[in-house]
């Protein structure tokens, strides 16, 4: 289990990073990526410095990953569902810590169904309260269990929104 959040913190700091380096919100002339481009770097971990790469276990680099991975190739759809959640909020004032893990978060409700919904949105609190601002949690559990209630009312997520 300590793995699994390892794994994810990971994949948020890739997050952010990529988000902070491609400005994917249409931000400074900079549109969004093509969908299923995942940058090779995020991946292999290049972002790291060498010791903390050669330390990694598998099972947190693959689950890290899935995460990123799946985040990416479905950024549009994501985002989509984000901002729908999101009230009183625009999505261009979202911060970079928050994104990162709103997105994340939303790829996992959306798309690994194995996962219990209260198990994600736990971690995305936990990673919001060590990496956010003092009140990111509350906004990050907001959002997250508004996304789950819409999820849990349609009988089966077909990927799109």
């Amino acid at each position: 289990m300590a793995s699994r959040r390892k794994g994810r913190i990971l994949a948020f700091q890739a997050l952010y990073s990529w988000e902070a380096n491609t400005g994917t919100r249409g931000l400074k002339n900079s549109g969004p990526p093509a969908e299923n481009q995942v940058p090779r770097e995020l991946l292999e971990f290049s972002w790291l410095d060498n010791e903390k790469r050669a330390a990694l276990d598998e099972d947190i680099s693959g689950f890290s990953r899935l995460l990123i991975a799946g985040t990416i190739e479905n950024i549009a759809g994501i985002d989509r569902m984000i901002r729908k959640h999101l009230e009183n909020w625009d999505f261009s004032r979202l911060n970079r810590v928050d994104l990162a893990i709103l997105r994340i978060s939303t790829y996992t409700l959306m798309f690994q169904t194995d996962v219990a919904p209260s198990i994600v949105i736990n971690e995305a609190i936990g990673i919001s309260k060590e990496f956010g601002t003092g009140d990111s949690y509350r906004f990050v559990n907001g959002v997250l269990d508004s996304i789950r209630r819409t999820l849990g009312e349609k009988p089966a997520f077909q990927g799109t929104t």
